[in-house]
């Protein structure tokens, strides 16, 4: 009962943004194995529980917002007090029930709180597989649209845009085996830098304020190096080479220069790089590129230099992030950055003269006290930098950020992200000349929206695109990092590393084997 859990818990949540909801499941006397027991679906800084999976046999409904009673040929379904039965199999025909259940609950929410949610009754993270799947069956864009919204409640606005991105991302992928390299022949390969200036509010990475922990850097480089050189062997026996790099955290331009140089060169030795489409470096926070000085500092004050870009151009990287997340300074204090607007843009203007074509800034829509106003003056500022990347993030409340362990210092904050915000978003990256190249979701976000990429023509991510439709294994090295085998579509195994820095740098050679294990497995499959 776990899947539906997964499922239906983060629907009542999406119609319920921050409320305290609590669902409960069960089977009844003739419903399939036993009570699989209570599922808070709480609101944040609510402890975790709920009402606990009623007793076999008893009627849906009890104390629970929501309640779920499987039996004998289908589950009985209540909400809010309105109760459904909804037919179908738990066995073999489990997904026709699951999707079934979704539709229900979806139906039954909408007319209680006359809401229609943009995504549907979609929760999952990568909603564009069902297109770009649809599409590679070769079905028709109109009887794909058409399908998207009668099926899963989406918004007419949303499978378009769904539509949109799979096709791109269809024509890229189609590109690798015509260029010679098939796709169970290539990888994409991750970087992890577990260190930035300071960590963000609603940061809930693997992340640590370098500062504070400068004695961990070198040996954590003498891990990640190890990791890097044993990895690599196991990938060169196996014929396969890396289509897209990308070096995340984290802020790798967190490391000193000659460590950035080093780290670049040691992936470059130890890797067939031969058939890389990009090298992406994030340099997302403009302080992390800063010489000399003191927080709070102007960029002059700080000697704010190009080292590192030049670096950067010097070993082969072509993209990289300049990540401004606002240009509101009090939204950048309030959320913990130690930069300005103005830093944001010297960082732009210094990685033109460095030579990058291509620079990719993110936002985040639903920063505490921005509603479409600020958004829309951080939009206008961003649009005169003219990036060839733009990602919009709706913010996520993650359990493991400060947002959401303090969250009573901040729960009576405005955390806005609207359709009408999005839509701003969209149209100016349109105006921009970008377009919709790749998108995701992640649970419990503002709005229940999505994070969507924007790109000038020709500039799409690859690595982006590999990873959101997992077409391709993924190496993924440092600590925090989850690398995964794609054997089928619906037989992707994973393996992840440890997420603290002294753990990852004690139990490297374990990390290591991890991924020997995992890739000594059956082949993967033909493409």
């Amino acid at each position: 009962m776990k899947e539906f859990e997964n499922d239906l818990g983060p629907l009542l949540r999406a119609f319920f943004p921050g409320e305290e909801t609590q669902v409960s499941w069960g089977a009844g006397a003739e419903g399939p194995g036993q009570p699989a027991g209570g599922t808070g679906a709480e609101g944040p800084g609510q402890p975790a529980g709920g009402a606990g999976a009623e007793d076999p046999g008893q009627p849906a409904g009890g104390t629970a917002d929501v309640s779920c009673i499987f039996e004998s040929g289908g589950a009985r379904l209540c909400v809010f007090g309105t109760e459904e039965f909804v037919p179908g199999e738990f066995g073999a025909g489990r997904l026709a029930l699951k999707n079934d259940l979704k539709r229900a609950m979806y139906r039954l929410l909408s007319q209680k709180t006359g809401k229609q949610l943009p995504w549907g009754t979609l929760t999952g993270i990568r909603p564009t597989k069902l297109a770009y799947k649809g599409l590679m069956e070769g079905r028709s864009p109109e009887e794909l649209a058409a399908w998207l919204q009668k099926d899963y409640y989406m918004s007419r606005e949303k499978a378009a845009v769904s539509l949109e991105i799979a096709g791109t991302e269809r024509a890229l992928v189609e590109r690798l085996p015509k260029d010679g390299l098939p796709l169970d022949k290539t990888f994409a390969l991750y970087i992890g830098i577990p260190f930035c200036p300071s960590i963000c509010l609603y940061c809930s990475f693997s992340s640590f304020a370098i500062d504070a922990c400068r004695d961990m850097v070198e040996p954590y480089l003498d891990a990640l190096f190890f990791e890097i050189e044993k990895t690599a062997e196991l990938f060169a026996a196996e014929g396969k080479k890396p289509a897209a790099v990308y070096f995340g955290g984290g802020t790798p331009s967190s490391l000193a220069p000659e460590q950035m140089r080093r780290l670049l060169r040691k992936v470059k030795s130890c890797f067939d790089m031969s058939m890389v489409r990009e090298v992406t470096f994030e340099a997302g926070r403009p302080d992390s590129l800063f010489g000399a000085g003191n927080p709070g500092d102007s960029a002059a004050e700080r000697g704010y230099g190009s080292e590192k870009l030049a670096i950067l151009r010097e070993e082969g990287v072509g993209r990289i992030s300049i990540n401004p997340q606002s240009m509101n300074q009090k939204t950048l204090e309030f959320i913990g950055r130690r930069h300005t607007p103005g830093d944001v843009e010297a960082a732009v203007r210094l990685a033109r003269d460095a030579g990058f074509s291509d620079i990719n800034m993110d936002l985040i829509l639903g920063l505490p006290g921005e509603g479409l106003d600020a958004v829309s003056e951080t939009l206008s500022k961003v649009r005169a930098l003219a990036p060839e990347n733009l990602t919009v993030h709706s913010l996520a409340l993650k359990r493991k950020s400060r947002l959401y362990l303090e969250w009573e210092k901040y729960r009576n904050l405005s955390f806005e992200n609207t359709r009408e915000i999005m839509d701003a978003a969209y149209q100016a990256a349109r105006g921009m000349g970008l377009s919709p190249y790749y998108l995701y979701r992640q649970k419990d976000m503002a709005g229940n929206l999505e994070n969507v990429g924007f790109c000038a023509p020709g500039k799409e991510g690859w690595y982006n695109v590999l990873i959101m439709e997992e077409l391709c294994d993924i190496l993924a090295l440092g600590a925090g990092a989850a690398s995964k085998r794609v054997f089928a579509p619906k037989d992707i195994r994973r393996c992840e590393n440890v997420k603290d820095v002294g753990h990852y740098i004690k139990r490297v050679e374990e990390m290591v084997e991890r991924k020997a294990e995992l890739w000594r497995k059956q082949p993967a499959r033909e493409f």
